[in-house]
Protein backbone atom coordinates (compact mmCIF):
# COMPACT_ATOMS: atom_id res chain seq x y z
CA UNK A 1 0.00 0.00 0.00
CA UNK A 2 1.45 3.55 -0.69
CA UNK A 3 2.84 5.78 1.58
CA UNK A 4 3.60 9.60 1.73
CA UNK A 5 6.76 10.35 0.47
CA UNK A 6 8.14 13.85 1.55
CA UNK A 7 6.14 15.88 -1.00
CA UNK A 8 2.93 14.29 0.40
CA UNK A 9 3.34 15.18 3.85
CA UNK A 10 4.56 18.48 3.70
CA UNK A 11 2.19 19.72 0.90
CA UNK A 12 -0.70 18.29 3.04
CA UNK A 13 0.83 19.36 6.12
CA UNK A 14 0.87 23.14 4.64
CA UNK A 15 -2.86 22.93 3.20
CA UNK A 16 -3.85 21.73 6.87
CA UNK A 17 -2.08 25.21 8.18
CA UNK A 18 -3.51 26.87 5.50
CA UNK A 19 -7.35 26.12 5.71
CA UNK A 20 -7.16 26.43 9.42
CA UNK A 21 -6.12 29.95 9.55
CA UNK A 22 -8.64 30.21 6.52
CA UNK A 23 -11.51 28.93 9.04
CA UNK A 24 -10.68 31.24 11.31
CA UNK A 25 -10.81 34.01 9.48
CA UNK A 26 -14.48 33.02 8.04
CA UNK A 27 -15.32 31.98 11.57
CA UNK A 28 -14.02 36.00 13.07
CA UNK A 29 -16.07 37.52 9.87
CA UNK A 30 -13.11 38.59 8.34
CA UNK A 31 -14.17 36.20 5.15
CA UNK A 32 -17.81 36.53 4.03
CA UNK A 33 -19.34 32.69 2.73
CA UNK A 34 -18.79 33.99 -0.64
CA UNK A 35 -15.25 34.40 -0.30
CA UNK A 36 -14.79 31.76 2.16
CA UNK A 37 -16.62 29.46 -0.47
CA UNK A 38 -13.53 28.62 -3.42
CA UNK A 39 -11.52 28.10 -0.53
CA UNK A 40 -13.30 25.65 1.48
CA UNK A 41 -14.39 23.53 -1.93
CA UNK A 42 -10.44 23.25 -2.67
CA UNK A 43 -10.37 21.31 0.47
CA UNK A 44 -13.68 19.26 0.25
CA UNK A 45 -15.71 20.63 2.71
CA UNK A 46 -19.60 21.32 0.92
CA UNK A 47 -22.37 23.47 2.68
CA UNK A 48 -25.86 21.21 1.94
CA UNK A 49 -29.13 21.42 2.93
CA UNK A 50 -28.76 20.79 7.43
CA UNK A 51 -24.71 21.36 7.83
CA UNK A 52 -21.50 21.55 6.27
CA UNK A 53 -20.32 18.59 4.21
CA UNK A 54 -16.65 17.42 4.35
CA UNK A 55 -15.54 14.53 1.63
CA UNK A 56 -12.16 12.71 1.95
CA UNK A 57 -10.48 11.17 -0.41
CA UNK A 58 -9.55 7.45 -0.53
CA UNK A 59 -7.51 7.15 -3.78
CA UNK A 60 -8.30 3.94 -5.83
CA UNK A 61 -10.49 2.95 -3.44
CA UNK A 62 -7.65 1.54 -0.56
CA UNK A 63 -7.78 1.63 2.70
CA UNK A 64 -5.43 0.52 5.89
CA UNK A 65 -7.04 -0.65 8.61
CA UNK A 66 -5.07 1.99 11.03
CA UNK A 67 -6.88 4.54 8.55
CA UNK A 68 -10.57 3.19 8.56
CA UNK A 69 -10.06 3.46 12.35
CA UNK A 70 -9.53 7.01 12.18
CA UNK A 71 -12.36 7.45 10.27
CA UNK A 72 -13.56 5.90 12.89
CA UNK A 73 -12.58 8.24 15.36
CA UNK A 74 -13.53 11.23 13.36
CA UNK A 75 -17.26 9.91 13.28
CA UNK A 76 -17.31 9.73 17.04
CA UNK A 77 -15.18 13.16 17.81
CA UNK A 78 -16.74 15.14 15.35
CA UNK A 79 -19.71 13.78 13.97
CA UNK A 80 -22.88 12.05 14.89
CA UNK A 81 -20.96 8.19 15.22
CA UNK A 82 -21.38 7.57 11.41
CA UNK A 83 -19.79 8.01 7.54
CA UNK A 84 -21.11 7.80 4.10
CA UNK A 85 -18.98 5.85 1.68
CA UNK A 86 -19.72 7.57 -1.91
CA UNK A 87 -19.95 6.08 -5.35
CA UNK A 88 -16.31 8.05 -6.01
CA UNK A 89 -15.23 5.75 -3.48
CA UNK A 90 -14.94 8.62 -0.97
CA UNK A 91 -16.20 9.03 2.35
CA UNK A 92 -18.46 12.20 3.31
CA UNK A 93 -19.18 13.01 6.83
CA UNK A 94 -22.62 15.02 7.13
CA UNK A 95 -22.30 16.72 10.05
CA UNK A 96 -19.36 18.35 10.77
CA UNK A 97 -19.03 21.52 12.82
CA UNK A 98 -16.90 24.56 10.81
CA UNK A 99 -14.13 25.08 13.66
CA UNK A 100 -14.01 21.22 13.97
CA UNK A 101 -12.68 21.20 10.39
CA UNK A 102 -9.29 21.42 10.90
CA UNK A 103 -8.85 19.37 13.75
CA UNK A 104 -10.68 16.52 11.32
CA UNK A 105 -8.08 17.81 8.61
CA UNK A 106 -4.83 17.55 11.08
CA UNK A 107 -6.12 14.14 12.40
CA UNK A 108 -6.61 12.60 8.82
CA UNK A 109 -3.09 13.93 7.68
CA UNK A 110 -1.44 12.18 10.66
CA UNK A 111 -2.82 8.31 8.97
CA UNK A 112 -1.76 9.48 5.68
CA UNK A 113 -5.59 10.72 4.43
CA UNK A 114 -6.55 14.23 2.95
CA UNK A 115 -9.38 15.97 1.67
CA UNK A 116 -7.90 17.89 -1.33
CA UNK A 117 -9.31 17.83 -5.25
CA UNK A 118 -12.61 15.97 -4.00
CA UNK A 119 -14.04 19.27 -5.04
CA UNK A 120 -14.00 21.92 -7.62
CA UNK A 121 -13.04 21.63 -11.34
CA UNK A 122 -9.94 19.76 -10.97
CA UNK A 123 -8.59 16.25 -11.31
CA UNK A 124 -10.89 14.32 -8.79
CA UNK A 125 -10.01 10.95 -7.03
CA UNK A 126 -9.04 8.21 -9.34
CA UNK A 127 -11.36 5.08 -8.89
CA UNK A 128 -10.50 1.91 -10.15
CA UNK A 129 -12.37 -2.02 -9.52
CA UNK A 130 -12.54 -2.80 -5.67
CA UNK A 131 -10.90 -6.04 -6.08
CA UNK A 132 -7.62 -4.80 -7.61
CA UNK A 133 -4.61 -6.76 -7.02
CA UNK A 134 -6.77 -9.74 -6.01
CA UNK A 135 -9.13 -10.46 -8.69
CA UNK A 136 -8.88 -14.17 -10.63
CA UNK A 137 -9.50 -12.30 -13.95
CA UNK A 138 -6.66 -9.44 -13.68
CA UNK A 139 -4.34 -8.61 -16.51
CA UNK A 140 -2.46 -6.24 -13.98
CA UNK A 141 -3.04 -4.36 -10.89
CA UNK A 142 -4.30 -0.79 -11.83
CA UNK A 143 -3.23 0.81 -8.50
CA UNK A 144 0.06 1.70 -9.15
CA UNK A 145 -0.73 3.18 -12.23
CA UNK A 146 -3.41 5.35 -10.41
CA UNK A 147 -1.01 6.28 -8.03
CA UNK A 148 0.93 7.85 -10.56
CA UNK A 149 -2.43 9.57 -11.92
CA UNK A 150 -2.53 10.71 -8.18
CA UNK A 151 0.70 12.42 -8.24
CA UNK A 152 0.68 13.63 -11.45
CA UNK A 153 -2.89 15.35 -11.44
CA UNK A 154 -2.12 16.49 -7.67
CA UNK A 155 -1.76 20.39 -7.71
CA UNK A 156 -1.18 19.92 -11.77
CA UNK A 157 -0.38 23.80 -12.32
CA UNK A 158 -2.72 23.34 -15.50
CA UNK A 159 -5.62 21.27 -14.03
CA UNK A 160 -6.36 23.17 -11.12
CA UNK A 161 -9.30 25.11 -12.63
CA UNK A 162 -10.68 22.89 -15.28
CA UNK A 163 -13.86 23.98 -17.46
CA UNK A 164 -15.57 21.35 -14.78
CA UNK A 165 -14.54 18.83 -12.29
CA UNK A 166 -13.02 15.76 -14.21
CA UNK A 167 -13.15 12.13 -13.48
CA UNK A 168 -10.86 9.34 -14.45
CA UNK A 169 -11.89 5.40 -13.41
CA UNK A 170 -9.64 2.46 -14.26
CA UNK A 171 -9.34 -1.30 -13.93
CA UNK A 172 -6.83 -3.99 -14.71
CA UNK A 173 -9.55 -6.42 -15.96
CA UNK A 174 -11.38 -6.73 -19.04
CA UNK A 175 -14.57 -7.51 -16.86
CA UNK A 176 -15.52 -3.32 -15.81
CA UNK A 177 -16.52 -3.34 -12.17
CA UNK A 178 -15.45 0.22 -12.32
CA UNK A 179 -17.85 2.32 -14.36
CA UNK A 180 -14.94 2.94 -16.81
CA UNK A 181 -17.35 3.89 -19.65
CA UNK A 182 -19.06 6.73 -17.48
CA UNK A 183 -16.12 8.84 -17.01
CA UNK A 184 -14.39 11.79 -18.42
CA UNK A 185 -11.69 9.02 -19.03
CA UNK A 186 -11.75 5.65 -18.63
CA UNK A 187 -9.03 3.43 -18.70
CA UNK A 188 -9.41 -0.96 -19.42
CA UNK A 189 -6.15 -2.54 -19.32
CA UNK A 190 -4.96 -4.38 -22.42
CA UNK A 191 -2.37 -6.29 -24.11
CA UNK A 192 -1.04 -6.11 -27.70
CA UNK A 193 0.01 -9.06 -30.08
CA UNK A 194 3.64 -8.85 -28.29
CA UNK A 195 2.35 -9.39 -24.92
CA UNK A 196 2.98 -6.18 -24.00
CA UNK A 197 0.38 -4.26 -21.21
CA UNK A 198 -1.05 -1.21 -21.94
CA UNK A 199 -4.46 0.99 -21.79
CA UNK A 200 -6.97 0.87 -24.04
CA UNK A 201 -8.51 4.77 -23.54
CA UNK A 202 -12.08 5.84 -23.12
CA UNK A 203 -13.10 9.54 -23.14
CA UNK A 204 -16.44 11.60 -22.61
CA UNK A 205 -18.42 9.29 -20.19
CA UNK A 206 -20.57 10.49 -17.93
CA UNK A 207 -23.98 10.86 -16.36
CA UNK A 208 -25.87 13.89 -14.68
CA UNK A 209 -28.51 15.59 -17.37
CA UNK A 210 -27.16 14.35 -20.42
CA UNK A 211 -25.88 10.78 -19.78
CA UNK A 212 -23.13 9.51 -22.58
CA UNK A 213 -21.67 6.59 -22.91
CA UNK A 214 -17.15 7.11 -23.46
CA UNK A 215 -15.78 6.80 -26.87
CA UNK A 216 -13.04 4.91 -27.64
CA UNK A 217 -10.26 7.58 -28.39
CA UNK A 218 -7.03 5.04 -28.25
CA UNK A 219 -7.09 1.17 -28.43
CA UNK A 220 -3.45 0.73 -26.87
CA UNK A 221 -1.43 3.38 -25.08
CA UNK A 222 1.75 2.32 -23.46
CA UNK A 223 2.34 2.11 -19.74
CA UNK A 224 5.28 4.65 -20.17
CA UNK A 225 3.30 6.80 -22.62
CA UNK A 226 -0.07 7.22 -20.74
CA UNK A 227 0.50 10.41 -18.55
CA UNK A 228 1.62 11.90 -21.68
CA UNK A 229 -1.66 10.68 -23.53
CA UNK A 230 -4.06 11.97 -20.36
CA UNK A 231 -2.15 15.29 -20.22
CA UNK A 232 -3.02 15.79 -24.12
CA UNK A 233 -6.57 15.21 -23.78
CA UNK A 234 -6.58 17.49 -20.49
CA UNK A 235 -5.20 20.05 -22.80
CA UNK A 236 -7.53 19.68 -25.29
CA UNK A 237 -10.35 19.72 -22.88
CA UNK A 238 -8.71 22.67 -21.19
CA UNK A 239 -8.53 24.78 -24.38
CA UNK A 240 -11.84 24.04 -25.67
CA UNK A 241 -14.16 23.27 -23.11
CA UNK A 242 -16.92 25.73 -22.12
CA UNK A 243 -16.71 28.14 -19.75
CA UNK A 244 -19.87 30.20 -20.35
CA UNK A 245 -22.44 26.99 -19.37
CA UNK A 246 -21.51 24.95 -16.56
CA UNK A 247 -24.06 22.32 -17.91
CA UNK A 248 -22.40 21.84 -20.90
CA UNK A 249 -18.69 21.92 -20.01
CA UNK A 250 -18.01 18.48 -19.43
CA UNK A 251 -16.09 16.80 -21.93
CA UNK A 252 -18.22 14.74 -23.02
CA UNK A 253 -20.33 17.66 -24.06
CA UNK A 254 -17.09 18.57 -26.33
CA UNK A 255 -16.20 15.22 -27.48
CA UNK A 256 -20.30 14.89 -28.88
CA UNK A 257 -20.03 18.77 -30.34
CA UNK A 258 -16.91 18.48 -32.07
CA UNK A 259 -16.78 15.24 -32.81
CA UNK A 260 -14.56 12.39 -31.73
CA UNK A 261 -12.39 12.48 -34.63
CA UNK A 262 -11.85 15.78 -34.38
CA UNK A 263 -11.04 15.72 -30.66
CA UNK A 264 -8.69 12.72 -31.59
CA UNK A 265 -6.91 14.26 -34.07
CA UNK A 266 -6.34 17.29 -31.63
CA UNK A 267 -4.95 15.21 -28.97
CA UNK A 268 -2.80 12.76 -30.98
CA UNK A 269 -0.98 15.80 -32.47
CA UNK A 270 -0.41 17.45 -28.41
CA UNK A 271 0.91 13.58 -28.03
CA UNK A 272 3.30 13.49 -30.41
CA UNK A 273 4.58 16.88 -29.11
CA UNK A 274 4.76 15.15 -25.39
CA UNK A 275 6.06 11.59 -26.32
CA UNK A 276 9.65 10.91 -25.16
CA UNK A 277 9.18 13.53 -23.05
CA UNK A 278 9.31 14.71 -19.24
CA UNK A 279 6.36 12.59 -18.99
CA UNK A 280 8.01 9.31 -20.07
CA UNK A 281 7.99 7.29 -16.87
CA UNK A 282 11.39 5.30 -16.58
CA UNK A 283 11.19 1.56 -15.67
CA UNK A 284 12.45 2.34 -12.37
CA UNK A 285 9.73 4.88 -10.79
CA UNK A 286 7.77 2.55 -12.51
CA UNK A 287 9.37 -0.52 -10.36
CA UNK A 288 9.34 1.98 -6.99
CA UNK A 289 5.73 2.75 -6.93
CA UNK A 290 4.86 -1.07 -7.72
CA UNK A 291 6.95 -2.00 -4.44
CA UNK A 292 4.52 -0.02 -2.46
CA UNK A 293 1.41 -2.68 -4.01
CA UNK A 294 3.82 -6.02 -3.69
CA UNK A 295 1.26 -8.95 -3.04
CA UNK A 296 1.00 -9.85 0.67
CA UNK A 297 2.49 -12.78 2.66
CA UNK A 298 0.13 -15.54 1.52
CA UNK A 299 0.12 -18.52 3.41
CA UNK A 300 -0.91 -22.25 2.05
CA UNK A 301 -3.42 -23.46 4.32
CA UNK A 302 -4.46 -26.54 2.59
CA UNK A 303 -7.99 -25.33 1.72
CA UNK A 304 -8.75 -24.87 -2.39
CA UNK A 305 -12.21 -24.77 -2.21
CA UNK A 306 -15.58 -24.49 0.00
CA UNK A 307 -18.90 -26.42 -0.61
CA UNK A 308 -21.35 -23.84 -0.70
CA UNK A 309 -24.12 -26.11 -1.80
CA UNK A 310 -23.20 -27.46 1.94
CA UNK A 311 -22.95 -24.61 3.56
CA UNK A 312 -26.51 -23.32 2.35
CA UNK A 313 -28.27 -26.47 4.09
CA UNK A 314 -26.20 -26.14 7.25
CA UNK A 315 -26.55 -22.95 7.80
CA UNK A 316 -28.74 -20.92 5.44
CA UNK A 317 -27.32 -17.45 6.18
CA UNK A 318 -24.21 -18.36 6.18
CA UNK A 319 -24.54 -19.93 2.57
CA UNK A 320 -26.13 -16.92 1.01
CA UNK A 321 -22.86 -15.04 2.20
CA UNK A 322 -20.67 -17.25 0.82
CA UNK A 323 -22.58 -17.57 -2.63
CA UNK A 324 -23.04 -13.73 -3.09
CA UNK A 325 -20.64 -11.87 -0.83
CA UNK A 326 -17.29 -13.47 -1.89
CA UNK A 327 -15.31 -12.99 -5.25
CA UNK A 328 -12.67 -15.55 -6.81
CA UNK A 329 -9.09 -14.28 -5.91
CA UNK A 330 -5.94 -14.62 -8.38
CA UNK A 331 -4.32 -16.95 -5.41
CA UNK A 332 -5.48 -20.31 -4.66
CA UNK A 333 -6.84 -20.73 -1.20
CA UNK A 334 -8.03 -17.21 -0.92
CA UNK A 335 -11.04 -14.78 -1.88
CA UNK A 336 -11.88 -11.85 -1.55
CA UNK A 337 -15.20 -11.06 0.73
CA UNK A 338 -17.61 -8.16 -0.30
CA UNK A 339 -18.89 -6.16 3.22
CA UNK A 340 -22.53 -5.23 2.13
CA UNK A 341 -23.33 -1.69 3.54
CA UNK A 342 -27.20 -2.95 2.22
CA UNK A 343 -29.16 -3.59 5.55
CA UNK A 344 -32.50 -3.82 5.23
CA UNK A 345 -33.86 -0.80 6.28
CA UNK A 346 -30.57 0.93 6.22
CA UNK A 347 -29.15 3.90 4.83
CA UNK A 348 -26.72 2.13 1.76
CA UNK A 349 -23.31 3.40 2.11
CA UNK A 350 -23.81 4.69 5.45
CA UNK A 351 -21.42 2.46 8.30
CA UNK A 352 -20.89 3.15 11.79
CA UNK A 353 -17.83 4.32 13.89
CA UNK A 354 -17.91 1.21 15.87
CA UNK A 355 -18.85 -0.94 12.20
CA UNK A 356 -15.19 0.68 11.09
CA UNK A 357 -13.88 -0.20 13.91
CA UNK A 358 -14.75 -3.75 13.07
CA UNK A 359 -14.04 -4.26 9.80
CA UNK A 360 -10.68 -2.31 10.33
CA UNK A 361 -9.87 -5.62 13.19
CA UNK A 362 -11.14 -8.20 11.15
CA UNK A 363 -8.84 -6.69 8.33
CA UNK A 364 -5.83 -6.91 10.49
CA UNK A 365 -6.62 -10.26 11.91
CA UNK A 366 -7.90 -11.57 8.36
CA UNK A 367 -6.80 -9.35 5.24
CA UNK A 368 -3.34 -8.62 6.01
CA UNK A 369 -4.67 -4.92 7.26
CA UNK A 370 -6.34 -3.82 4.12
CA UNK A 371 -9.68 -2.82 2.93
CA UNK A 372 -11.22 -2.03 -0.54
CA UNK A 373 -14.36 1.19 -0.52
CA UNK A 374 -16.28 -0.09 -3.96
CA UNK A 375 -18.01 1.96 -6.35
CA UNK A 376 -21.29 0.66 -5.11
CA UNK A 377 -21.25 1.79 -1.64
CA UNK A 378 -19.91 -1.23 0.09
CA UNK A 379 -16.46 -1.95 1.56
CA UNK A 380 -14.13 -5.34 0.67
CA UNK A 381 -11.70 -7.45 2.95
CA UNK A 382 -9.79 -8.24 -0.83
CA UNK A 383 -7.24 -11.59 0.97
CA UNK A 384 -9.15 -13.75 3.10
CA UNK A 385 -7.64 -17.05 3.40
CA UNK A 386 -10.98 -19.90 2.99
CA UNK A 387 -9.88 -21.05 6.26
CA UNK A 388 -10.90 -17.53 7.67
CA UNK A 389 -14.21 -17.53 6.55
CA UNK A 390 -16.19 -18.33 9.00
CA UNK A 391 -14.00 -16.79 11.72
CA UNK A 392 -15.03 -13.27 9.59
CA UNK A 393 -18.62 -14.24 9.07
CA UNK A 394 -19.31 -14.52 12.58
CA UNK A 395 -17.03 -11.23 13.17
CA UNK A 396 -19.48 -9.61 10.64
CA UNK A 397 -22.64 -10.80 12.27
CA UNK A 398 -21.42 -9.31 15.44
CA UNK A 399 -21.17 -5.91 13.70
CA UNK A 400 -23.95 -6.10 12.02
CA UNK A 401 -22.59 -6.12 8.72
CA UNK A 402 -23.28 -10.17 7.83
CA UNK A 403 -25.99 -9.29 4.94
CA UNK A 404 -25.09 -11.68 2.37
CA UNK A 405 -27.27 -9.76 -0.40
CA UNK A 406 -24.33 -8.42 -2.83
CA UNK A 407 -25.98 -8.29 -5.95
CA UNK A 408 -29.16 -8.54 -4.99
CA UNK A 409 -32.18 -6.38 -5.38
CA UNK A 410 -31.56 -4.98 -2.35
CA UNK A 411 -27.84 -4.12 -2.83
CA UNK A 412 -29.43 -0.48 -4.19
CA UNK A 413 -26.67 2.56 -4.56
CA UNK A 414 -28.45 5.36 -3.10
CA UNK A 415 -27.26 8.92 -3.42
CA UNK A 416 -28.14 10.90 0.44
CA UNK A 417 -30.91 12.77 -1.44
CA UNK A 418 -33.02 15.46 -0.24
CA UNK A 419 -32.68 14.27 3.32
CA UNK A 420 -29.00 16.14 3.06
CA UNK A 421 -28.16 17.44 -0.43
CA UNK A 422 -29.15 21.03 -1.32
CA UNK A 423 -29.31 20.05 -5.40
CA UNK A 424 -31.80 17.09 -4.45
CA UNK A 425 -35.62 17.39 -5.82
CA UNK A 426 -36.47 14.39 -3.89
CA UNK A 427 -35.37 11.87 -1.42
CA UNK A 428 -33.87 8.64 -1.95
CA UNK A 429 -33.00 6.71 1.03
CA UNK A 430 -36.89 6.47 1.97
CA UNK A 431 -37.19 4.73 -1.52
CA UNK A 432 -34.05 2.34 -0.89
CA UNK A 433 -35.23 1.50 2.52
CA UNK A 434 -39.28 0.60 1.36
CA UNK A 435 -37.86 -0.97 -1.49
CA UNK A 436 -35.53 -3.43 0.61
CA UNK A 437 -38.30 -4.11 3.11
CA UNK A 438 -40.57 -5.46 0.19
CA UNK A 439 -37.77 -7.50 -1.14
CA UNK A 440 -36.25 -8.46 2.43
CA UNK A 441 -36.94 -12.38 2.00
CA UNK A 442 -33.79 -14.32 1.25
CA UNK A 443 -36.09 -16.63 -1.24
CA UNK A 444 -37.83 -14.06 -3.26
CA UNK A 445 -34.14 -12.49 -3.54
CA UNK A 446 -33.09 -15.40 -4.53
CA UNK A 447 -35.96 -16.13 -7.10
CA UNK A 448 -34.97 -12.67 -8.33
CA UNK A 449 -31.50 -13.41 -9.27
CA UNK A 450 -28.85 -10.47 -9.71
CA UNK A 451 -30.54 -6.99 -10.01
CA UNK A 452 -29.26 -3.65 -9.60
CA UNK A 453 -31.08 -0.65 -8.40
CA UNK A 454 -29.62 2.52 -8.77
CA UNK A 455 -31.35 5.37 -7.07
CA UNK A 456 -31.04 9.77 -7.64
CA UNK A 457 -32.42 12.05 -5.81
CA UNK A 458 -31.95 14.44 -8.62
CA UNK A 459 -30.87 15.15 -12.10
CA UNK A 460 -27.30 14.91 -10.97
CA UNK A 461 -27.20 10.75 -10.40
CA UNK A 462 -24.84 10.61 -8.12
CA UNK A 463 -27.10 7.48 -7.48
CA UNK A 464 -25.70 6.32 -10.94
CA UNK A 465 -29.41 5.71 -11.84
CA UNK A 466 -28.97 5.96 -15.50
CA UNK A 467 -27.07 2.88 -15.10
CA UNK A 468 -29.18 0.50 -13.16
CA UNK A 469 -30.72 -2.35 -14.77
CA UNK A 470 -33.53 -0.35 -12.98
CA UNK A 471 -32.91 3.33 -12.11
CA UNK A 472 -35.01 5.63 -10.33
CA UNK A 473 -35.54 9.37 -10.61
CA UNK A 474 -36.19 11.39 -8.07
CA UNK A 475 -37.84 14.74 -9.85
CA UNK A 476 -40.33 17.70 -8.48
CA UNK A 477 -43.23 18.49 -10.27
CA UNK A 478 -45.80 21.26 -8.47
CA UNK A 479 -44.27 20.80 -5.56
CA UNK A 480 -44.56 16.82 -5.50
CA UNK A 481 -42.01 14.83 -5.28
CA UNK A 482 -42.23 12.27 -8.10
CA UNK A 483 -40.00 8.93 -9.49
CA UNK A 484 -39.60 8.27 -12.99
CA UNK A 485 -38.38 4.49 -13.41
CA UNK A 486 -35.64 3.39 -16.37
CA UNK A 487 -34.79 0.20 -17.53
CA UNK A 488 -31.74 -1.38 -19.44
CA UNK A 489 -28.68 0.84 -17.49
CA UNK A 490 -25.64 -0.55 -17.08
CA UNK A 491 -22.33 0.37 -15.81
CA UNK A 492 -20.01 -2.80 -17.14
CA UNK A 493 -18.05 -3.13 -19.99
CA UNK A 494 -21.95 -3.90 -21.79
CA UNK A 495 -22.36 0.02 -20.54
CA UNK A 496 -26.06 0.88 -21.84
CA UNK A 497 -28.00 4.21 -20.38
CA UNK A 498 -31.26 2.87 -18.83
CA UNK A 499 -34.71 4.01 -20.71
CA UNK A 500 -37.60 6.05 -19.38
CA UNK A 501 -40.45 3.93 -19.01
CA UNK A 502 -42.78 6.75 -18.91
CA UNK A 503 -45.22 8.76 -16.04
CA UNK A 504 -43.47 8.85 -12.77
CA UNK A 505 -44.93 7.68 -9.65
CA UNK A 506 -45.08 9.29 -6.13
CA UNK A 507 -43.35 7.66 -3.34
CA UNK A 508 -45.82 5.43 -2.23
CA UNK A 509 -45.90 3.62 -5.54
CA UNK A 510 -42.50 2.79 -5.89
CA UNK A 511 -42.19 -0.43 -4.63
CA UNK A 512 -44.89 -1.37 -6.13
CA UNK A 513 -43.92 -0.38 -9.88
CA UNK A 514 -40.72 -2.51 -8.94
CA UNK A 515 -42.41 -4.89 -7.96
CA UNK A 516 -44.85 -4.91 -11.42
CA UNK A 517 -41.21 -4.87 -13.28
CA UNK A 518 -39.45 -8.02 -11.38
CA UNK A 519 -43.22 -9.97 -11.67
CA UNK A 520 -42.65 -9.10 -15.51
CA UNK A 521 -39.23 -10.31 -15.88
CA UNK A 522 -39.70 -13.78 -13.97
CA UNK A 523 -42.73 -14.34 -16.15
CA UNK A 524 -40.95 -13.51 -19.10
CA UNK A 525 -37.70 -14.67 -18.77
CA UNK A 526 -36.45 -17.79 -20.76
CA UNK A 527 -35.00 -19.73 -17.66
CA UNK A 528 -34.13 -18.83 -14.03
CA UNK A 529 -30.23 -18.23 -15.28
CA UNK A 530 -31.55 -15.43 -17.64
CA UNK A 531 -31.03 -12.06 -15.52
CA UNK A 532 -33.08 -9.17 -15.44
CA UNK A 533 -30.57 -7.55 -17.72
CA UNK A 534 -30.37 -10.58 -20.08
CA UNK A 535 -34.03 -10.51 -20.72
CA UNK A 536 -34.63 -7.11 -21.29
CA UNK A 537 -32.06 -6.56 -23.52
CA UNK A 538 -33.57 -9.42 -25.53
CA UNK A 539 -37.50 -8.31 -24.89
CA UNK A 540 -37.14 -4.79 -25.19
CA UNK A 541 -39.13 -2.00 -23.47
CA UNK A 542 -42.77 -3.43 -24.28
CA UNK A 543 -43.43 -5.87 -21.34
CA UNK A 544 -42.13 -3.45 -18.95
CA UNK A 545 -43.77 -0.62 -19.74
CA UNK A 546 -46.99 -2.97 -20.23
CA UNK A 547 -46.10 -3.78 -16.62
CA UNK A 548 -46.06 -0.56 -15.33
CA UNK A 549 -48.75 1.71 -17.40
CA UNK A 550 -51.21 -1.55 -18.94
CA UNK A 551 -51.97 -1.08 -22.66
CA UNK A 552 -52.72 2.20 -22.79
Amino acid sequence: MYRYDEFDAAFVSERVQQFSDQVRRRIAGELTEDQFRPLRLMNGLYLQLHAYMLRIAIPYGTLAARQLRMLAHVARTYDRGYGHFTTRQNMQFHWPKLRDVPAILADLASVEMHSIQTSGNCVRNVTVDQFAGAAADEIIDPRPVAEIIRQWSSLHPEFIYLPRKFKIAMTGAPNDRAAVKFHDIGLMAQTNGSGEVGWAVYVGGGLGRTPMVAKLINGFVPHEHLLAYLEAILRVYNRYGRRDNKFKARIKILVHEEGLENIKGQVEEEFAQMRGGILTLPEEELERINAYFALPAYEDHGVVNIDIGREKILDPAYGRFLENNTFPHARQGYTSITVSLKPIGGVPGDITADQMDAVAELAEAYSFSEIRVTHEQNVVLPHVALTDLRAVYDGLVEAGLADGNVGEITDMITCPGLDYCALANARSIPIAQDIAHRFAAPERSREIGKLKIKISGCINACGHHHVGHIGILGVEKKGTELYQITVGGDGTEDAAVGRILGPGFVAADVPDAIEKLVDAYIEKRESPDETFIAAYRRLGDAPFKEALYGNG
